[in-house]
């Protein structure tokens, strides 16, 4: 099983969400640390470069978790987690990729 680390942002994403959503992504998270490859590969998505991300939906499609799987340190990093909405939760992907990896 998959250890798993939030984006500071992608905590505050969860955070600003009802706590029947929270449930519904706790019950996601699960399954996706249980099997990592259950979330479809993104690649890009207007103009932006979501290579090597997965996506999974939740709450009936409304919502989605975007993450990364490191295999080396089996860890999940869940870097956003939102509606898909003029794509803000892959904008936001997006941004904090681009972000982290350039610290």
């Amino acid at each position: 099983m998959y250890d798993f680390k939030f984006y500071e942002e992608a905590e505050k994403d969860l955070a600003k969400l009802n706590n029947s959503i929270k449930k519904l992504f706790a019950k996601k998270l699960s399954q996706i640390l249980n099997n990592p490859e259950i979330g479809k590969d993104l690649g890009s998505k207007n103009n932006l470069e979501l290579a090597g991300l997965k996506k999974v939906y939740f709450d009936n499609k409304r919502y989605r978790i975007v993450y990364e799987v490191k295999e080396k340190e089996i860890l999940i990093h869940i870097i956003a987690v939102g509606k898909r909405d003029n794509m803000k939760v892959y904008k936001q992907a997006h941004a904090r990729v681009e972000k982290h990896n350039k610290a």
